[in-house]
């Protein structure tokens, strides 16, 4: 069990961004935070990682194996997807797993610097990285943000057959799919503190666009899935 304990974060002499944070994320499961941009979200995923250490509070009990996808790369980054998939292989001291790319449909150029692949194929990359190891703890910041309709739902798969296994999944989602998952634990983040959700809605829209427009469509925040009908 890894427990998020009376965590507080503030940044240098700023407001505090985290304010008595507690969560239990259970192995098997899967534990969503929604909330609007800026309220904390990313902050708690890093402090929840081990990345950022936060202001006071702890978070324990977090396994040795830990995966983390930010929610961007850095724009200097300068490694090409196949060095990147090969350090973090290297590290974990287990082989790359490029048919992920392939279930993706990853469609850029691994040689090509990260810094220079599309969004959506950028994201792909992160995501075989992430789940390059799935028996600890993964901690998903936007998964779904960039990916085509076919790839978001993949990526569903994915969450779900870890959560399967025995990884504690840890995700932020503004599109909507983390939340359908089954058995997900959904919490809002507001004013720094974390609460849970007891339901969460959805609408489907019927709406008359071009072919040329639905995947433009399918790429809106909040846009789960979009079917074409006859």
């Amino acid at each position: 069990m890894i427990t998020v304990d009376g965590v507080w974060m503030r940044y240098g002499r700023g407001p505090m961004v985290l304010r008595g944070v507690d969560a239990e994320l259970a192995p098997g499961t899967v534990t969503v935070v929604l909330g609007e941009n800026g309220c904390g979200k990313s902050t708690l995923l890093r402090i929840a990682a081990g990345i950022t250490v936060p202001s006071t509070g702890a978070v324990r009990g977090r396994p040795p194996s830990v995966s983390y996808l930010p929610e961007r790369f850095p724009d200097q980054l300068r490694l090409s997807a196949r060095a990147y998939l090969r350090h973090f292989a290297r590290i974990r001291r287990l082989p790359t797993r490029s048919e992920l790319l392939e279930r993706l449909g990853f469609a850029g150029d691994l040689d090509q610097p990260m810094s220079e692949l599309s969004k959506g194929n950028a994201q792909k990359v992160g995501i075989t990285q992430t789940f390059g190891c799935t028996d600890g703890f993964l901690v998903l910041d936007e998964p779904w943000a960039g990916l085509d309709v076919a790839a978001r739902a993949v990526l569903s798969e994915l969450v779900r057959e870890a959560a399967a296994s025995g990884a504690t999944v840890l995700v932020t989602d503004h599109t909507g799919a983390a939340a359908k998952l089954p058995g997900a634990t959904v919490h809002q983040m507001s004013e720094g503190q974390l609460r849970p959700v007891a339901e969460v809605g959805f609408v489907e829209l019927v709406v008359t666009c071009t072919s040329e427009a639905v995947d433009q469509v399918a790429q809106l925040p909040g846009v789960q899935s979009v079917r074409r009908m006859a």
